[in-house]
C-alpha cells in the first residue's frame, strides 16, 4: 500500500492549463467520488485551487494507480493525456507526504509564506472526510500536514515580512504611526494597486476615508465601497490638512503635489507626520517632499525594495521551515511504519492473555477456599506482570526501522506465534 501525490502547479503549468484541469462547485464533488470508485484506491482527497490541483491517494500499486489517474483526468476534462502529461508530477510515500506538508506549510507556494493554501487545504481535507473518502492513513497524513504548517508559523517568522507591494504600504505605515485606527486616509486617484492598499489600509483599522478622483462619479462610487466620503479632485489640497496617509495613482504627467504646497500644509498641520505613497508611474508628487521634517515619501521603487528585502528574509525563515517538515515527515513515516507490526501486537497480547487466563484457571482450581478480594488482587497481579512482560516487544516492534523483519521472526519464534496464530 502506498501513499502518492499526483498533480500540476503554477511551476509546473501553464495557468490556461491549470484552469482545463481544475475543479470547481458540482464538478469538484462528483471528481472526488468518481476517484474513491477507482480500482486499487482505498482513500483519496482532492485539491484545486487557482495556482494547483493535486490528488492525494492511498491504495495499491501507485504506478497504475497513476496511469488509472491520468486516465480518469482525461475523461473527466475531456482533454487528451497528451496535453497535460509533461505538466504532472507524481509523488510516492516518503516524497508524498513531505509534499503534501510542504504545500500545507506554503513552501510550495508562488510566494513563500502566504496564508491561503492552509485554509484551502482544511477546506479539501473536511470535504473528503464529509464525503467519507478518507480513511486512518489519509486522515492522519492531512492532521500532521495542518499542525506541522501551525508549527511552521508559530517557530519562523516565514509569514512576516509584507511580500506584495499594497501590503509593503501598510507595514511602513504602521512602522510610522504604530497604531493605524484614528488614522485619516485619502485616495488619489483610483489604479489597481492603489485601490488594493486602500482596501488593506481599511482592513487594518483605517475609518476616516477620503477619495479624489479627476472624474468625480468615480470618486463617489469608491467612497461608496470604503464607507469613505469622495472629495473633488481640485480640493484634495485643503483635504491633506486633515489627512494623516495618502496614496497617489493619477495617472498625471506632471507633479500635482510640490514642494512649496506640502510645506505650507505641514505648517497649518502644526508638522504631525504624514505618509505619502507615490504609486504613479511617472511620478505625480514631488520628490523634494521628502526633505520636508515628518513627511515620508515613498514611490513604487521604495516599496518595491522591500518587497524585495522581505521576500529575502522570508527565504531564510524558509531553510528553518524546511528543517521542521523534514523532522514532521520522519516522525509521520516512523508512524506508518509501525502500523505495520499492529497484527503481530495483537497475536503478542491474545497468547499473553490466553496464557494468564490458563494459569489463573489452575490457580481457582487450587485454592478454591480464596475469597473474592484475594482473587481480585492475584487476577490484579497476574494482570501487571502479563503487561510488564509483553511491554518491552511491542515499543520494540513499534520503534524498530532497522531489520523489523528479522525483530518480528525473533519474537514470533520466542513467543510461539506461527503465521495462522497472527492473521487470526
Amino acid at each position: 500500500m502506498d501513499i502518492s501525490v499526483i498533480g500540476l502547479n503554477h511551476k509546473t503549468a501553464s495557468v490556461d492549463l491549470r484552469e482545463k484541469l481544475a475543479f470547481s462547485g458540482q464538478k469538484f464533488q462528483e471528481a472526488l467520488m468518481g476517484l474513491k470508485n477507482l480500482p486499487m484506491i482505498d482513500e483519496v482527497a482532492l485539491l484545486s485551487t487557482c495556482n494547483r490541483v493535486e490528488i492525494y491517494v492511498y491504495g495499491r500499486n501507485s504506478e497504475k494507480t497513476y496511469e488509472t489517474i491520468k486516465n480518469f483526468l482525461s475523461i473527466f476534462h475531456q482533454i487528451d493525456k497528451t496535453e497535460f502529461e509533461p505538466a504532472l508530477y507524481f509523488y510516492t510515500n516518503r516524497d508524498a507526504v513531505k509534499h503534501v506538508f510542504r504545500v500545507a506549510s506554503s513552501l510550495d507556494s508562488m510566494i513563500i509564506g502566504e496564508p491561503q493554501i492552509l485554509g484551502q487545504l482544511k477546506e479539501a481535507f473536511d470535504f473528503a472526510l464529509n464525503k467519507k473518502t478518507t480513511g486512518s492513513i489519509l486522515n492522519r497524513l492531512m492532521k500532521k500536514a495542518i499542525s506541522t504548517a501551525k508549527r511552521v508559523r508559530t517557530e519562523t517568522r516565514i509569514a512576516e515580512n509584507a511580500v506584495s507591494i499594497s501590503f509593503a504600504a501598510v507595514e511602513l505605515a504602521k512602522k510610522i504611526f504604530k497604531e493605524l485606527p484614528g488614522k485619516s486616509f485619502m485616495l488619489l486617484g483610483a489604479g489597481e494597486m492603489a485601490e488594493l492598499a486602500a482596501r488593506h489600509l481599511i482592513s487594518n483599522g483605517v475609518k476616516d476615508v477620503k477619495v479624489a478622483n479627476r472624474t468625480y462619479e468615480r470618486g463617489c462610487e469608491l467612497a461608496k465601497e470604503f464607507n469613505g466620503k469622495a472629495v473633488r479632485f481640485e480640493d484634495f489640497l485643503k483635504e491633506l490638512l486633515y489627512t494623516d496617509i495618502v496614496i497617489c495613482s493619477t495617472g498625471a504627467t506632471e507633479y500635482i503635489l510640490k514642494k512649496e504646497q506640502m510645506q505650507k500644509i505641514m505648517k497649518d498641520r502644526k508638522n504631525k507626520p504624514v505618509f505619502i505613497i507615490d504609486i504613479s508611474v511617472p511620478r505625480n508628487i514631488d520628490p523634494d517632499i521628502n526633505q520636508i521634517d515628518n513627511v515620508y515619501l515613498y514611490n513604487i521603487d521604495d516599496l518595491q525594495q522591500v518587497v524585495d528585502n522581505n521576500l529575502l528574509e522570508r527565504r531564510k525563515e524558509a531553510e528553518k521551515a524546511e528543517a521542521i517538515v523534514e523532522e514532521e515527515v520522519e516522525k509521520f513515516l516512523k508512524w506508518l511504519e509501525s502500523l505495520d507490526s499492529i497484527p503481530l501486537i495483537i497475536s503478542i497480547r491474545q497468547k499473553a492473555e490466553a496464557i494468564k487466563k490458563e494459569e489463573l484457571e489452575k490457580f481457582r482450581h487450587r485454592f478454591q477456599n480464596l475469597d473474592k478480594e484475594h482473587l481480585e488482587a492475584i487476577e490484579h497481579l497476574a494482570s501487571s506482570i502479563t503487561n510488564k512482560l509483553i511491554h518491552p516487544p511491542t515499543i520494540a516492534l513499534k520503534e524498530s526501522s532497522e531489520d523489523k523483519e528479522l525483530l518480528a521472526m525473533a519474537i514470533k519464534k520466542l513467543y510461539g506465534l506461527n503465521e495462522d496464530e497472527e492473521e487470526e
